[in-house]
């Protein structure tokens, strides 16, 4: 397999929650490359609802912090799309919860705002900052209030 199809492949493995062939073919080398988007597998593999090829790729050597061209991480992905168990993964292995992207959202503001409240809690409970604010100068609870998230409100002024 030439460089530029395992490339591919990865990706595709990624994107297709394709663990075992992820565990095979994934090295340090080529585990943080980008597509057109900057997204890696890793962001692909965790916005799909892959746990176990999430977890392959972290296992490889992923950076769990890497940001696509937006400012978006794997984390974030996962708070928009809300995935608890994977979300968990990422924060157990240390995934940092208060990366901003290119507007200064974070992925507890993700949370909040799309209602992934069981996501709120975790971040809470890890230490997510609740100050930080994005480029209109609006934090999580602000964000939550505007989406009328009742239950996040509560969590985030409290």
């Amino acid at each position: 397999m030439t460089p530029d199809t395992l490339v591919r492949s990865i990706f595709d493995a990624a994107r297709t929650g394709d663990a075992a062939f992820i565990r095979q073919h994934a090295n340090v080398q080529h585990i943080d490359t980008r597509d057109a988007r900057g997204y890696t597998p890793l962001i692909i593999a965790a916005y799909n609802g892959h746990l176990e090829a999430t977890e392959a790729l972290l296992d490889a050597g992923a950076d769990i912090n890497a940001q696509d061209y937006g400012g978006n991480t794997a984390l974030m992905g996962v708070c928009f799309k809300g995935y608890p168990d994977i979300a968990n993964l990422l924060i157990r292995r240390g995934a940092d919860l208060n990366i901003q992207h290119g507007n200064g959202g974070t992925a507890l503001m993700f949370a909040a705002m799309f209602g992934r409240n069981e996501l709120v809690k975790m971040m809470l409970l890890h230490g997510a900052d609740t100050n930080i604010r994005e480029s209109r100068g609006l934090t999580a609870l602000d964000l939550a209030v505007q989406q009328g998230n009742l239950e996040a409100v509560a969590m985030l002024d409290s």
